[in-house]
């Protein structure tokens, strides 16, 4: 069938929205008519010189309603209501122990490729176009996924908002909830308050913490931490953080870093108390720590998807939101998908926390 998608061919060049063909779905595999697509900065890796298999799609944070299912699906059916989350192969031992961030093949949501090298999409000139960013490459009106990374949601949803629960907002609250274990009475402190950043300041307060202290650069994400949940808020510039923060709490249980910058995690980890655990999941560069700064005891982990089972966690989170626990939909600002690349700029100065792309506006044209 022809759909239109995202196409991104040149590390530095503007995505541009084109006429593809894609193919039916495989063995194991999902048609999904995208509603809404989460822009992660993952999406952005290439801009930063990670190669990858360009002419390519992008977009690992969508949600939609399937369309057709392939041989040997039996987990989804036409109609239901998905979020996409990442792909697993399913079969290793972190897979089977329930741990599909951890899988031995995680890669392959980087390749951009089927495990047998093949794409189900191709451009007007019949060229290939890789279509399995993290199995699912949901910058378009239409995905190929696998049944694996689909999550079934209750249809009366406002299905366009939930993309982002397949990573950047699972990622932030999984890794509180879930790799961190904050739990009532905790502190912590969230070092950069993006999309990530601020889903992990609400899940912090939605488990209880006593002291969530969130850090960033731009005055209105610190504004808007404050609002979620955050009980302090401290510019990121400002020279003593860690002794401000021991001062309040006399060393941290949890710290969370979503920068990946060498300094900044440096800071992060003098800010815990002993046996405290900071979780790491930016990537910005080589980090270099004094050794001091793991004593006593402390310990820093680079996090996966917030160690997230989504077929379990993401309904969890929803329920929260309905409740009024955790109000991740305040992230979000909706663009049609041939404004890919204002969301793009507008992500990277900050004005948006987390933009959406909705394919349905474009098709609708």
């Amino acid at each position: 069938m022809k759909v239109h998608a995202a196409v991104l061919r040149e590390s530095d060049s503007p995505f541009a929205v084109e006429e593809v063909e894609l193919a039916s779905p495989g063995p194991g595999e999902a048609l999904v008519r995208v509603v809404g697509a989460g822009l992660c900065h993952t999406d952005l890796l290439v801009r930063h010189g990670i190669p990858l298999a360009l002419p390519m799609v992008m977009g690992h944070e969508g949600s939609g309603v399937v369309e057709a299912v392939g041989p040997g699906v039996t987990r989804v059916a036409v109609g239901d209501h998905v979020v996409m989350s990442f792909d697993c192969c399913g079969w290793c031992a972190r897979c089977l122990g329930g741990e599909p961030a951890y899988c031995d093949d995680f890669m392959r949501n980087i390749r951009g490729v089927r495990p047998d090298g093949s794409t189900p999409m191709t451009d007007r000139d019949g060229l290939p176009v890789s279509a399995r960013w993290f199995g699912q490459s949901s910058l378009a009106t239409h995905s190929i996924a696998t049944e694996r990374n689909l999550v079934r949601v209750d249809r009366d949803l406002p299905l366009e908002l939930l993309g982002p629960l397949g990573c950047g907002i699972q990622t932030g609250a999984g890794s509180v909830l879930l790799s961190l274990q904050v739990r009532a009475g905790s502190s912590i402190a969230v070092f950069g308050a993006g999309a990530v950043g601020l889903s992990a300041v609400m899940a912090a307060k939605a488990a209880g913490a006593s002291e969530i202290i969130a850090v960033d650069l731009n005055a209105k994400r610190r504004e808007l931490a404050l609002e979620l949940g955050a009980t302090r808020a401290l510019d990121g510039a400002d020279p003593d953080i860690a002794e401000q923060i021991i001062g309040w709490t006399g060393g941290l249980d949890r710290a969370f870093d979503t920068t990946g910058v060498s300094s900044v995690v440096v800071t992060a980890m003098k800010s815990l108390r002993a046996r405290g655990v900071c979780g790491l999941v930016g990537v910005g560069g080589d980090i270099t720590l004094p050794p001091e700064v793991l004593a006593p005891g402390r310990t820093l982990s680079f996090l996966l998807e917030g160690d997230s089972v989504p077929q379990q966690f993401i309904p969890q989170l929803i329920d929260l939101w309905q409740r009024g626990r955790f109000p991740f939909d305040r992230l979000i600002r909706t663009y049609s998908l041939d404004a890919i690349n204002d969301a793009e700029r507008d992500t990277a100065s900050g004005e948006t926390v987390k933009a959406v792309l909705l394919p349905g506006e474009l098709s609708a044209r």
